[in-house]
Formats: C-alpha cells, structure tokens, sequence
C-alpha cells in the first residue's frame, strides 16, 4: 500500500533529492531536454507529489538555479585563493568552466530556455530572479577583487552570459554561426572580459584615497 503521509523531515529530505538530481540532470542533458519525469522519477515519487513542491517545472528550474550559485561562488574563491594560479589564470579558469557547464556540473539557460521560463514565471519570480541574479554577480566581482557597483555589476552579467548564451547556440541556435570556430572564440572573448576586469581593478586603485 502506498504511503501517504510524510513527516515534515521527509518532505526537507525529498525536496533537497529533487533538486539534487534535477540539477545534475539539467546540467548534463539541458534544460530543455530535462523532464519533470525524470526528476522525480530519479527521486522515487510520483508526478502528483512532484507538485506539491513545486507548482511549475518553471519553478523548479529557477529554485535549482539558486542551489547552484553557492557552488558557483565557492568556486571563484577557491581558484582566488590557489597559490599556483595568477589572478588572471584563476578568472579564466573560472570563465572556461562555466563556458562549457554541461561538462562540469553547472545548468546554463539557453536562449530557447530563457524565453520559455521567464515568459511563464511570475512578475514577483521574475523581479526575485533578478535581485539574486545580481547578487551573485556582485559577489563574483567581489571575489575576483573588482569593486562592484551597479553599473559594473550590469556590465559583467552581460559579458559572462552572452558567451555562455552563445556557445550553446552555435549551431542549432545562431546557424550562420561557424562550430569549427566555436571554442576558439570563446577563449577570444574569455581574454576579452578578464581584460575589461583588469581595467576595472587599475581604476579602482587610481580613484582610491591614499592612506
């Protein structure tokens, strides 16, 4: 006889799996090619009470996408805090990582994805999005020593998302893209935003009070 009842425990326990294996699962195969059925069917639940979490597979993937920015963030200090790394190598390495997330456990949103999940969310989903979107960016540039005010902060999300964007879409997405060049223009663009990040940081330190 199936359960059907479950202690407030089981539920923290079930949702936490959910998002768990929802995530691993969005950054190796996509978004879009992740179903709900897969998700909980990963966890041993049903459909109906999938949605007793969550009330949309929208939710679920904007909640799965705040779980991983810690991990994002923890990242970044460790590279900064690698005594083998330069500064520089330590933001490209970071950089390249994200770039090519399916391969190291990180859920990119293509533009398809986007538009989807952000036509469907709510206002208030959409404006929390955003604040943490742009907390997770501050605390980025934070890390990598770059003060971050807001029009630095708008700046560097655009930067880091269009390449991530974009390598995704190339081919399926953007066709009069060529694959050939893909990866070679993502390490253009990589040295591209650490250079804008070093001209940040040199400004900062003219502008600084001495003392």
């Amino acid at each position: 006889m199936p359960r059907v009842a479950y202690s407030e425990e089981d539920r923290e326990r079930i949702r936490a799996a959910l998002m768990t294996e929802g995530l691993a699962l969005m950054a190796r195969q996509g978004v879009q090619h992740t179903t709900v059925e897969q998700i909980y069917q990963a966890v041993g639940i049903s459909r109906t009470f999938f949605y007793s979490f969550f009330p949309s597979k929208e939710d679920f993937v904007v909640e799965a996408l705040y779980l991983q920015q810690p991990r994002i963030i923890a990242y970044a200090r460790k590279l900064m805090e690698d005594p083998e790394l330069t500064w520089r190598e330590g933001v490209r390495q970071f950089l390249h990582t994200c770039c090519y997330g399916e391969r190291n456990g990180i859920a990119i949103l293509s533009i398809e994805e986007q538009q989807t999940i952000f036509r469907r969310l709510s206002q208030e989903s959409n404006r929390l999005f955003r604040e943490k979107q742009m907390c997770l960016f501050k605390t980025l540039l934070a890390c990598f020593g770059v003060e971050a005010d807001r029009a630095r902060i708008a700046l560097f999300t655009n930067l880091v998302l269009s390449i991530l964007v974009v390598r995704r879409a190339i081919p399926d997405t953007l066709p009069l893209f060529v694959p050939e060049a893909a990866d070679q223009a993502v390490e253009v663009q990589i040295e591209g935003i650490i250079d804008c990040m070093e001209r940040m940081k040199m400004e900062q330190e003219v502008t600084a009070p001495a003392g």
